[in-house]
């Protein structure tokens, strides 16, 4: 009995493998889905073009991207003809007893099906989007996307962004500096630096906890109240420095607080044994290493800040934001405010694309040494 039993064992075990799951209806299903996906954006661009027309607006960038976006449509099609036609050679192969063919192709046809519904679901969001932008008798577009009024006011908008820009490159060196200066206070060693290390600690504290709007407020409204003679003559974007430098070289300091301190402390030990004081091994061989590794959270917190001198506009410097509010005002339109989000979008994501850069050469050198 038992050793009938093991022999069954091991003919199921040496079995066969069953034919695999015939992918034809999910084929059929992604060439549908495609189908209705083409169709609904070439309406989508329809209804888009023939509103402007009543509208009497026109513009060949918007009638251009109209056009190749409905082409581009087509391409959904692609991967669910591919998904078809794999499907058809898995069903060849099934029949002619071919397994494996049979389950390559099937596998093929099934990654050609989730490739179409993955973009279209995709496209389906961006279509959505438009919907929304042209509900309501265009109720959306006209007040956020109304092109005359952007068109019209984009070089003053512009003008005035530089002024975010200038903020920012200036706040981004002071930060450098001022973050690492702190940070190498909070590291001071034994009992006589434990008060330095003290306000280090609180003034990291405290202005990681202060929202940067209230740093703003106090530093660009209440240092000229002061009436001392330097800073009452300061300009205001040197004060929305000199805030955008007391909030942001807070987080930085803990950046390179962490940096220096996952160096190893063989590595300062080492320094410490030829002859360096504690400032020299941190300048000459711990913070090189350190600085390496800190590289993308730097830059996160850069692009942070790039956003947040936005802020500047509470203590009335005529930044982008500003200035788009003016015209909005004027106008009745808060189409020039989506023209800065654009142009803050524009310098933000390359950013945020290097970081992911630096982030991955980092992984890759990480395993390679591993």
């Amino acid at each position: 009995m038992a050793v009938g039993i093991q022999e069954g064992a091991r003919d199921q075990r040496w079995r066969a493998p069953s034919l695999p799951r015939d992918p034809t209806a999910l084929s059929a299903v992604a060439l549908v889905v495609a189908v209705i996906i083409v169709a609904a954006t070439w309406w989508v661009a329809a209804t888009i073009r023939a509103i402007m027309a009543e509208e009497q607006v026109s513009s060949t960038l918007v009638d251009g991207a109209l056009l190749v976006c409905s082409i581009a449509s087509l391409l959904l099609l692609l991967p669910a003809f591919a998904g078809l036609r794999s499907s058809r050679r898995a069903w060849t192969a099934r029949f002619a007893s071919d397994i494996v063919a049979a389950r390559v192709e099937s596998a093929a046809a099934r990654t050609w099906c989730w490739f179409t519904f993955g973009y279209a679901a995709t496209v389906v969001i961006i279509l959505l989007i438009a919907l929304f932008i042209i509900a309501n008798d265009v109720a959306v577009g006209r007040t956020f996307f109304y092109l005359p009024l952007m068109r019209d006011s984009f070089w003053l908008v512009l003008r005035a962004f530089w002024v975010n820009v200038y903020i920012a490159i200036i706040s981004e060196v002071l930060v450098l500096v001022w973050g690492l200066v702190v940070a190498m206070a909070r590291l001071l060693p034994g009992r006589p630096g434990q008060p330095i290390r003290m306000m280090a600690t609180a003034y990291t504290d405290i202005f990681r906890g202060l929202p940067a709007i209230i740093t703003l407020y106090l530093v660009g409204f209440g240092l000229p109240l002061t009436g001392m003679p330097i800073v009452r003559d300061l300009p205001l974007p040197a004060l929305a420095i000199i805030a955008l430098t007391l909030t942001y070289g807070a987080y930085v300091a803990e950046v390179y607080r962490s940096g220096i301190e996952s160096i190893h402390w063989s590595q300062t030990a080492a320094a410490r044994s030829l002859g360096l004081s504690f400032l020299q091994s941190l300048r000459f061989v711990v913070v090189p290493q350190a600085v390496r590794r800190i590289v993308p959270p730097l830059l996160n917190d850069f692009i942070g800040l790039q956003k947040d001198t936005a802020l500047v506009a509470i203590i009335g410097v005529i930044d982008a934001f500003n200035q788009a509010k003016i015209i909005a005002s004027n106008h009745f339109n808060l189409s020039p405010v989506t023209t800065v989000g654009v142009l803050f979008v524009l310098v933000t994501i390359p950013q945020a694309r290097f970081v992911d850069r630096l982030l991955e050469r980092e992984k890759r050198r990480t395993q390679a040494g591993g």
